[in-house]
């Protein structure tokens, strides 16, 4: 069993047009099966974060030894963060700023990922810094706010391709968990 084939089942409970005898409106459940996301909210704000973290010890490395102009530690970093991130990620299943930020990567099957997905994931990093722009509105309550364009930044898109998730350190043993459960269930 993988994590892209777990799925989590969740009741939504719909509002009909029926009223109880003490007017309280009545509900219908319905059961549905989602995939189950591993991830949780934030995390891509988070991962940038942790990737300029990683940045930081090359970057002043490059500034202040080497005596390189800043655009230069900042384009000599990059390379750097993404060699060491293989070699992390291979060996300890996060790097530092995942750590700060308590961040793990598994693979499709639960596990830290090896040599070759950990490369795989910090070549294809490089997309993940293309910036998508979203028109923002903010809500009709908000009449102080304008509307306009945010730039996101997507950070799912090497995990997509290789099948790799950032948890928190704390989901993966409930990831785990969940994982034996199911090949219990395949066995029998």
């Amino acid at each position: 069993m993988k994590i892209s084939d777990l799925k989590e089942k969740r009741i939504i409970h719909r509002p009909t047009r029926s009223f109880d005898e003490w007017g309280n409106r009545i509900y219908n459940e319905f059961e549905y099966e989602f995939t189950y996301n591993p991830t949780h909210k934030g995390n891509e704000r988070e991962r940038l974060f942790a990737k300029v973290i990683d940045m930081i010890p090359f970057f002043i490395l490059f500034i202040f030894i080497f005596h390189l102009p800043v655009i230069l530690g900042i384009i000599f970093s990059i390379p750097c963060v993404i060699i060491s991130g293989i070699f992390c990620e291979w060996y300890f299943g996060t790097t530092l700023g995942k750590k700060i930020f308590k961040l793990k990567i598994l693979d499709d099957n639960g596990n830290q990922p090896d040599f070759v997905k950990s490369l795989q994931r910090n070549i294809l990093v490089l997309v993940n810094l293309w910036p998508v722009f979203t028109d923002f509105t903010p809500p009709p309550t908000q009449t102080w706010n304008a509307g306009g364009t945010q730039m996101n930044f997507s950070m799912h898109l090497n995990n997509k391709i290789c099948k790799t998730y950032i948890v928190k350190e704390s989901k993966v043993i409930e990831i785990k968990e969940l994982l034996a459960q199911e090949n219990k269930k395949a066995v029998h």
